[in-house]
Order: C-alpha cells, then structure tokens, then sequence
C-alpha cells in the first residue's frame, strides 16, 4: 500500500480537545514533526480534520 507523509506545520495551541487527539492518534506532537502514514481512508480523514495544522509532504 501507498504511504503519505504527513508534517505539522502549526502549534496546537488553542485548537480543540479532538484536534489534539486526532494530532496524536497521528502520531504528532510538536511542531515540525513528520510521520510516514500508509494512505488510508481513516488516515486521509484524519488528516482532513486537522488539514489547517497538517501538510501532507511529497
């Protein structure tokens, strides 16, 4: 299966408590931090949930 990775690009600072979790559930806790995702429909939705403190690296 295909992967993504995914970057944090801002601080979760101030965002909501699912946020957050959602934040952790993709294995991102600071800033800056990059993950490698296999690209699935639960990931991608994640992802959207999150999408103004996510990046999605090629």
């Amino acid at each position: 299966m295909a992967t993504i990775k995914i970057k944090q690009v801002r601080s979760r600072i101030g965002a909501p408590k699912t946020q957050k979790a959602t934040l952790d559930a993709l294995g991102l806790h600071k800033m800056s931090d990059t993950v490698e995702l296999e690209d699935t429909p639960s990931v991608r939705g994640m992802v959207n949930k999150v999408h103004h403190l996510v990046r999605i690296v090629e």
